[in-house]
């Protein structure tokens, strides 16, 4: 983090990102002096509630974020900055998004938590639109024009007020993340696998060190003391009660519960009861330190592709028995009426043996059980999403793969990735294929 000082007295001259978090109540006009290299503006965490209209002489800046603030309108100078691809306003006040607003290399637009209730019909006129996060505001309907958005790949508009998903939005060629849940078109989890979840009260456990900490809750690894007085090692999820980008924490857990048992999915082991702060959270299974995560959450130039380690590579056998335990996870997923909706390596984990687990269901939703034409729907745009996994495992074989081998799985990817929505086989089908494989 840098400091208005540092600024103020020339000693960021040549930086190419700027973070400035430290109770700003006006843009400092300094940093127009940084106009010749910023590329990445941070201000987010200050009290802004305006930017200067002559702020596209950043003719540099790609990256621009301004989460925590107290903008209650989408500044239109945005729009005038050329270059600017990304824009994050998160947990702001805006109700106002106005067309202007919205400059034309537009490709990932941040407007979680806010109070947007409409959004321009010039959102669907950026033809390099890929992600589009939404979720926690007022939102009724989205504009038509977006049917246009032919390079829309992620979309979260959890928690609004949606009552239908639009027709034109299961269609588009490339959507593959999508998470709507908390909207009243959601069909409800079920409430029978909640009630039959286990109550463990939380002066049973234990807890020891800090494994990890999502958008959603922190993961601790803990002990659990059962009546006998015997202990088991579990791994314990203490939810966040604000909203994340994919949805609602509490949504998640519910998704969790309702997943079911597979041998791809973590283990729910119960839910937590009776927290002194009233805190929710899940008891799981604890996994082994041999499994690591399969790559690593998309950057801000990857955009909505994951980050892979330079030297991971697979046999063609280990890359195929990751495939299939995850095709079946998500078989077995939309078989309880749920799509995961962030079906990505980062949310793999693995180990040497291509053993793997299906975690984060941040972006999960429910669906109706019934096999319709919505639910098809649904169920495909999640089969692309494990066609880019497909794609991604493919470039990282380096040995046990013949020519017809690789052709065959060339073949499913495009199958999985093709524009028509609903020509993509089912994961049952999938499934069928990688056995041929």
């Amino acid at each position: 983090m840098h400091t208005l000082a540092q600024l103020r007295a020339g000693e960021l001259s040549g930086i190419t990102r700027l973070d400035l978090s430290c109770g700003l109540t006006e843009f400092p006009r300094e940093i127009f002096e940084l106009a010749d290299t910023l590329e990445i503006l941070n201000l987010s965490g200050n009290e802004l509630s305006s930017l200067p209209d002559d702020l596209h002489r950043l003719t540099r800046l790609r990256v621009l974020f301004c989460s925590d603030n107290h903008f209650t309108e989408l500044p239109a100078c945005l729009g005038q900055c050329a270059a600017l691809t990304m824009i994050g306003f998160k947990a702001n006040r805006i109700v106002e998004v106005p067309g202007a607003a919205l400059p034309p290399l537009l490709r990932w637009l941040i407007l979680t938590d806010n109070r947007i209730d409409t959004l321009p019909t010039e959102l669907g006129e950026r033809p390099y639109l890929q992600k589009l996060m939404l979720s926690g505001n007022c939102l009724q309907a989205l504009p038509e024009s977006l049917r246009d958005c032919h390079r829309l790949e992620l979309l979260r508009i959890s928690v609004n007020q949606f009552s239908e998903l639009p027709q034109w939005l299961l269609s588009l060629p490339s959507l593959t993340w999508l998470a709507y849940a908390g909207n009243p078109l959601e069909t409800e989890a079920d409430a029978a696998a909640l009630e039959a979840t286990p109550l463990i009260d939380w002066s049973a456990l234990r807890l020891e060190q800090k494994l990890g900490e999502g958008a959603s809750g922190v993961i601790s690894r803990a002990n659990w003391q059962h009546a006998d007085g015997s202990l088991k090692p579990v791994a314990v999820k203490l939810y966040k009660g604000e909203m994340t980008s994919d949805g609602s924490p509490l949504h998640e857990m519910n998704a969790c519960i309702t997943a079911g048992l597979h041998p791809n999915l973590i283990r729910v082991e119960g839910r937590i009861t009776a927290h002194p702060d009233g805190q929710q959270g899940l008891v799981m299974q604890l996994i082994d330190p041999s499994f690591r995560n399969l790559a690593g959450l998309p950057s801000l130039a990857s955009c909505s592709r994951d980050v892979y380690a330079d030297d991971l590579r697979f046999t063609a056998d280990v890359a195929l028995r990751i495939a299939k335990g995850i095709a079946s996870a998500a078989e077995h997923l939309h078989a309880q009426g749920i799509t995961h909706g962030d079906l990505y390596g980062h949310n793999i984990l693995l180990n040497e043996r291509g053993d793997c687990l299906l975690g984060d269901f941040g972006g999960a939703s429910f669906h109706a059980t019934t096999d319709t034409a919505q639910t098809r729907a649904l169920q495909r745009i999640e089969v692309r999403a494990f066609g880019v996994l497909l794609g991604e495992l493919l470039a990282r074989i380096d040995s046990g793969l013949s020519a017809e081998r690789r052709l065959h799985w060339e073949a499913l990817e495009r199958c999985c990735c093709q524009a028509d929505v609903r020509a993509r086989p089912g994961f049952s089908e999938v499934l069928r294929e990688l056995e041929n494989l």
